[in-house]
């Protein structure tokens, strides 16, 4: 698709042998050139002025859908053929990694479709001039030339802006290049990138812009590329901006055009998808694009059947920084509506509603021929208005029916009232519809240390809330007794955090040497696995550790990465409770950031498998998540993908909040997790001076630099991937035995029952134990299980028959107070 394919006019305009930017190059001799003698420019611009001390002309797109009314897929297909331009440039790898950033309000469409040429799996961002509350910037920059300046960044997720791949800047035009360049250094000082692309409709920069831009980019040590549909020149003799004030002065004043009709808004209620939010301001996503495609037919087909019988000619009008959803919403409105060729054939026209203040001269040779003004109606940072719809009015050929979009804050009063927007626009067609797109709150961004955790920031994302300041411990015997008579599940309260005494935190320390470098080796296997299975070209892996246990192995895991690989892979931590499921806000928010394929779900180890099984029962329900759980250690035989089989101890098994981070386990209670918050956790920052977290993690990472052990965690995990199907496959061995233990030991309850040494220590450090069964010659993985087990007065009893190096057993009896002094549950 060529500029010219996209440049096609207004169809009031087509048909005429003016070109809508003749009135103001005749005044003020503004002319459009380029190679092909500006042929182009001119098939897409036309030429209006403005009252503006920086610029006194305005160019006006045909193909933009802000000024002049144009058939939405012309207006959506400019942006795609940007977009597959911006692919070309960048090439299909490292489009897979970019992040798309439109200029508000004019681009916010234009760079939302750019998006869309770009790859479905893009992330999109729009700057903002309206604060949103409890939504802190993430940055901000200036438009010199604008008539409101001030840009506001305001993603829900502030790592959007963070990546290492290309960000992609959107505008409509290019005049100067310096907005361009006071976005890029402002978002370069905080998060420096390699490779920057700015697309444009119009790329209109004299040569001395353009050398400006490249020096910049020296400077700043980046690459920045340019691409758009039409390169030229706006040429604008001396004393151009008095000569277009003194035109804008000779010209004011003309009153608005009086429509003959006076038709009251009905209201559509839009089959709206659930989570979609209604537009980029706050982030847009795969998921969120996937879903809202598939809703399109639905919501285009709502709005046919609310048009006035008969209506042919309608126009779709959104507002102000509101232009994808309108836009699309037009289009589909147009694939619902039937009917024949010719002139019966149903129109639909899309433009939305602007802040700048444009002159209106109802000239064919002008761009901006009609204009109605009216108070901002969305609760603006700089007043209550005006604002403006320009070429709505006068039309020869007019309106069946307007349908105006807004988004529910701009839903007000003001909307309403006389002089209003709607009521402006009810003079102007017999047929007036209001659609409100609904609010979608923006989910709140990952909690991230220092301010949660004691990992650093680019460890680990929480997909949590900060539960720090609620009392939520209980001591031991208290909660297992609401736990076993039903009066509470486990994950309403937290334990009290144990803390070691000497002889335990020796134990650690001399464990964490001993097993350093097994565990090293089973981080890199595992992860060589998940790289060579669950990679895609473009597409590396996304982390997500199952709270808490599995978060450092999803650290070690993405250091394996970027050691052996040189991989920076995200990782985040989510939190699963058993018999309650996956944190499913956690979920649409990984949807929303991440392509589902792409997430990898991360745990220490399995012990039964409970938590395997409750994975791939919550997943069920939503679409693109892989349910395989890759481990450390699978001594239960219940996953595909794990480091080792063995049953040995991990380190990080052994304390609780201090060598996790300082992070709680996690909390789901109906009193402080609503349907669409996170589940919560509490960060112990008065436990930082036992604080192990880090000598864990820096103890383990630090054999990856022995040869043999990165060599034999490649070998384990090619000869993991190359074994027949059967040998991978979970044997669920670890279930059956924990099914004949309750039985023998009359627990009659799996849950009570918690195999492996991870499992059995946590058992000692959170729960009221009854008993552990070791396996004879178990050796020194479980020292420090005994340990405990002496300190608690539980008793070890040795066995050969374990398919695991311990169990630990809760009686199901309990009762506080009702244990003997061997430990076992009195009858």
């Amino acid at each position: 698709m060529s500029a010219r394919d996209v440049g096609a006019r207004d169809e009031s305009a087509a048909n005429d042998p003016i070109w809508p930017g003749t009135w103001v190059a005749e005044r003020l001799g503004v002319r459009l050139t380029g190679e092909d003698g500006g042929e182009a420019l001119r098939g897409m611009l036309g030429l209006a002025l403005r009252r503006n001390p920086r610029r006194a002309h305005l160019l006006v797109s045909a193909v933009l859908g802000k000024h002049v009314p144009q058939r939405p897929a012309t207006v959506h297909g400019a942006g795609i053929e940007l977009g597959r331009r911006v692919r070309a440039l960048l090439g299909e790898e490292a489009a897979s990694r970019a992040v798309v950033l439109g200029y508000a309000e004019t681009a916010t469409g234009l760079g939302h479709s750019v998006a869309d040429g770009v790859g479905p799996g893009t992330h999109y961002l729009h700057s903002t001039r309206r604060p949103v509350a409890g939504v802190a910037p993430a940055g901000g920059f200036e438009e010199e030339h604008s008539h409101h300046t001030s840009h506001l960044l305001l993603p829900s997720d502030p790592g959007l802006l963070t990546g290492g791949g290309p960000l992609v800047l959107v505008d409509d035009e290019l005049s100067t290049g310096r907005t361009v360049r006071n976005t890029i250094a402002a978002l370069h000082r905080l998060h420096p990138r390699q490779r920057y692309v700015v697309a444009a409709l119009a790329d209109l920069r004299p040569e001395e812009e353009r050398a400006a831009l490249a020096k910049f980019a020296a400077e700043l040590g980046a690459a920045v590329e340019v691409t758009s549909l039409a390169r030229g020149r706006a040429e604008l003799p001396d004393g151009v901006l008095e000569r277009g004030a003194a035109l804008v002065a000779a010209h004011e004043g003309a009153p608005e055009p009086a429509g003959p009709h006076a038709a009251r808004p009905e209201e559509v209620a839009l089959p709206w998808p659930s989570g979609v939010p209604d537009g980029g301001r706050h982030g847009f996503g795969p998921e969120h694009r996937r879903r809202l495609e598939a809703a399109l037919p639905a919501l285009g087909a709502a709005l046919a059947a609310a048009l006035p019988q008969g209506a042919r000619r309608v126009l779709v009008l959104g507002t102000e920084e509101l232009m994808y959803v309108p836009l699309r919403l037009a289009d589909a409105l147009e694939r619902s509506l039937t009917g024949g060729e010719g002139p019966d054939a149903p129109e639909v026209r899309f433009s939305t509603t602007t802040r700048s203040p444009v002159l209106p001269v109802d000239d064919p040779g002008y761009a901006i021929r009609s204009r109605l003004a009216f108070p901002a109606h969305d609760d603006p940072a700089d007043g209550p208005g005006p604002r403006y719809a320009y070429n709505v009015a006068g039309r020869e050929r007019p309106w069946d029916a307007i349908v105006l979009i807004t988004d529910a804050a701009g839903d007000t009063p003001a909307l309403r009232a006389p002089g209003g927007l709607l009521d402006r626009l009810g003079a102007h067609a017999p047929g007036l519809l209001l659609a409100v797109v609904p609010a979608t709150p923006p989910l709140p961004p990952p909690l991230r240390g220092p301010a949660f955790s004691s990992y650093a920031p680019d460890e680990v994302g929480w997909l949590l809330q900060d539960l720090s300041d609620v009392t939520l411990e209980a001591p031991a015997e208290e909660r297992e007794e609401a736990i076993q008579s039903g009066g509470a599940h486990y994950a309403e309260s937290l334990p009290v955090e144990y803390q070691p005494s000497a002889a335990y935190q020796r134990l650690f320390h001399a464990a964490l040497d001993a097993s350093a470098t097994r565990v090293a080796r089973a981080v890199g296997t595992v992860t060589e696995a998940v790289l060579a299975e669950r990679s895609a070209p473009g597409r590396p892996p996304v982390l997500v550790s199952l709270a808490r246990a599995g978060t450092p192995v999803g650290i070690l895991m993405r250091r394996w990465a970027r050691h052996a690989h040189g991989l920076d892979l995200p990782h985040y931590a989510i939190s699963i409770v058993r018999g309650q499921g996956i944190d499913t806000t956690a979920l649409r928010w990984l949807a929303a950031h991440h392509d589902p394929a792409s997430v990898v779900f991360v745990d220490g180890w399995t012990g039964k498998g409970a938590i395997t099984r409750e994975l791939a029962d919550a997943l069920r329900p939503f679409e693109g998540f892989d349910p395989e759980l890759a481990v450390l250690a699978d001594p239960g035989g219940c996953v595909r993908t794990y480091g080792t089989r063995e049953d040995f101890l991990i380190p990080s098994a052994c304390l609780n909040s201090t060598v996790s981070g300082l992070i709680s386990r996690t909390v789901l209670r109906a009193d402080l997790v609503g349907p669409d918050d996170f589940h919560g956790a509490k960060h112990y920052r008065e436990l930082a001076d036992a604080d192990l977290s880090g000598h864990f993690l820096d103890t383990v990472a630090a054999r990856f630099a022995d040869p043999t052990i990165a060599g034999g965690a490649v070998a384990d995990a090619a000869a993991l991937l190359a074994a027949p199907a059967h040998c991978r496959a979970p044997s669920w061995a670890g279930w059956r035995a924990v099914e004949r233990i309750s039985e023998e030991y009359g627990i009659h309850n799996v849950n009570l029952v918690k195999p492996g040494v991870g499992e059995t220590t946590r058992v000692l450090l959170r729960r009221v134990p009854w008993r552990v069964l070791a396996r004879r010659g178990a050796g020194a993985d479980l020292d420090h299980i005994r340990l405990l087990a002496e300190q608690r007065g539980v008793p070890v009893e040795e066995t050969d028959d374990l398919p695991y190096s311990c169990v630990g057993l809760i009686h199901p009896r309990y009762t506080r107070g009702a244990t003997g002094a061997d430990g076992k549950a009195a009858p």
